[in-house]
């Protein structure tokens, strides 16, 4: 079974990964980092020169590939979930966590993220979360099996929420 995180950008999905990779030996894998490696370019620049359909296209085949395999902590770009087809993939096999948090918390997360560009290109940043989370959302909830706030906790306190709920699931 993988243990998937899905959420917008800043809510904490690689820190949190990468703890609960440790705390449970298993491999970590970064959805974002493989749709690099695969392109040999950086996000930005996949979608300068190719856009995003071409970006979520090779999100897909990733997702697709992952999905076929075990016991892996998947950390999802923040939309992944935008097209049923990789909530279908991520969803075989695993357990999803929706981690999230408001608008201002991610607000501050990322505004020094220089590795994704403009979803809009014509809002401000906090416009952008707003709008990007308003169309997310019920994708998010729809996908998810667990929800997460993490404004107000560290990452190993939420590490270790979701490794008390996969046991408890487990017993």
């Amino acid at each position: 079974m993988n243990i998937v995180l899905i959420g917008y950008r800043g809510t904490g999905k690689s820190t949190v990964a990468k703890l609960l990779g440790q705390k449970l030996g298993r491999n970590v894998v970064s959805t974002d980092a493989e749709v690099i490696a695969k392109a040999q370019l950086p996000i930005p620049e996949i979608v300068e020169k190719f856009g995003w359909d071409h970006f979520r296209q090779i999100e897909t085949e990733v997702c697709q590939v992952l999905s076929t395999q075990e016991d892996l902590v998947i950390d999802t770009g923040g939309g992944a979930i935008l097209k049923q087809e990789n909530v279908i993939a991520l969803n075989t096999n695993s357990v999803t966590f929706w981690l999230t948090a408001e608008i201002p918390t991610i607000a501050s997360r990322i505004g020094g993220d220089t590795q994704r560009p403009s979803l809009s290109g014509t809002k401000t940043f906090v416009e952008e979360i707003e709008e990007i989370l308003h169309e997310r959302t019920p994708k998010y909830q729809a996908a998810a099996d667990h929800i997460i706030p993490t404004d107000h906790f560290s990452p190993d306190q939420i590490a270790e929420s979701i490794y008390s709920l996969l046991s408890e699931s487990c017993s």
